[in-house]
């Protein structure tokens, strides 16, 4: 079919941007393509944008963002393609929430997004010894993070066969990352923010070796806390100068991580932020002011690439952006077209 072969023709464009225009461009061919072949996509903007026509369209930062309750509620893919899996928020924010479904067609494009983000950020998977203090997420086999982690892990064990999840089990972790400290092995230790909280509170270390990534999430273990007090805390108990943090969700393909004291989040080239007025969302927020973040991520090909999300934000003139928390249902304007 002729969309495949567009489709193929397009991918490798994702991972060779290099400048504005290169990313520009081809995120308009990925507007005209799900203008054309995604049905939900379509049938969002034609309601929104009556008679739109997609050479109105001229700069990514114009292009239409898709609610991202669409995924709670309808399946999101292009046509001609099948879904081969899925993958589903965890739904633990509130009781009864409908979880989200994000249908994949390709799973080695998610995982060629991540790996190549991840090499760009902080180098060969296999040169790290990966712990996993996920227990919250193990048990669901359709977590984007454990896909991720599970890769990486994977990827690792080939030089490091201590690389794995360590669920609840905490004092084997701590043990573990003693036993690494000591022979100074490069390892990163990612988990969800209450289990990092159960660890630094029952086996403060100094950690000279080891890079500390939350995923955030508290699930209702432990009283919501802001991110800084939260960074705050397992600074001082693993002493080191700066907690990471991954920003993705599981109806995207793509990630940005944090690096440093300041929190702010650096997309990796084919992923991009816009902030969008909280109450008028077809207008764009200025830098330095907070709104709702929208997401272009070229690696989402398959389902869509341009994603109203529900978390609000700031954008720097440095192309860094901070996450500074959620709308309430209440806040949303405008972004609940066509979801039922």
């Amino acid at each position: 079919m002729l969309i495949q072969k567009t489709v193929q023709s397009l991918v490798p464009r994702i991972f060779k941007i290099q400048s504005e225009q290169d990313f520009n461009g081809l995120a308009l061919a990925l507007f005209r393509l799900h203008l054309e072949h995604n049905p939900v996509y379509r049938r969002f903007v034609h309601y929104l944008k009556p008679g739109l026509q997609p050479d109105e369209i001229t700069h990514y930062s114009r292009i239409p963002f898709l609610p991202i309750d669409f995924f709670k509620t309808q399946k999101v893919l292009l046509d001609g393609f099948e879904a081969q899996d899925y993958f589903m928020s965890s739904g633990t924010t509130s009781q009864g929430a409908v979880q989200s479904r994000h249908y994949i067609a390709d799973k080695g494009l998610y995982e060629q997004c991540f790996l190549n983000a991840f090499r760009l950020f902080w180098g060969d998977p296999q040169n790290y010894v990966f712990l996993a203090l996920l227990p919250n997420y193990l048990e669901q086999p359709h977590s984007s993070l454990i896909a991720m982690m599970g890769k990486l892990i994977e990827l690792s064990r080939a030089q490091h066969p201590e690389s794995g999840f360590y669920l609840y089990d905490t004092k084997e972790l701590a043990g573990k990352l003693q036993a690494l400290e000591s022979q100074g092995t490069k390892t990163m230790l990612f988990g969800v923010s209450f289990a990092l909280l159960d660890l630094a509170e029952n086996f403060p270390m100094p950690l000279q070796h080891t890079l500390v990534l939350e995923t955030g999430g508290m699930k209702g273990r432990r009283k919501e806390m802001v991110k800084e007090e939260l960074h705050r805390i397992l600074r001082d108990a693993f002493k080191v100068p700066a907690i990471h943090s991954e920003y993705g969700m599981c109806e995207l393909f793509s990630q940005a991580y944090s690096t440093g004291k300041d929190g702010r989040f650096v997309c990796p080239p084919w992923m991009k932020i816009i902030i969008r007025n909280s109450q008028d969302p077809l207008s764009l927020e200025k830098e330095g002011r907070t709104g709702g973040i929208n997401v272009l991520d070229l690696g989402n090909i398959f389902s869509c690439p341009f994603i109203a999300t529900q978390d609000l934000g700031k954008y720097h003139a440095d192309g860094s952006f901070e996450v500074l928390g959620r709308f309430d249902n209440s806040d949303i304007r405008g972004c609940n077209l066509m979801v039922e």
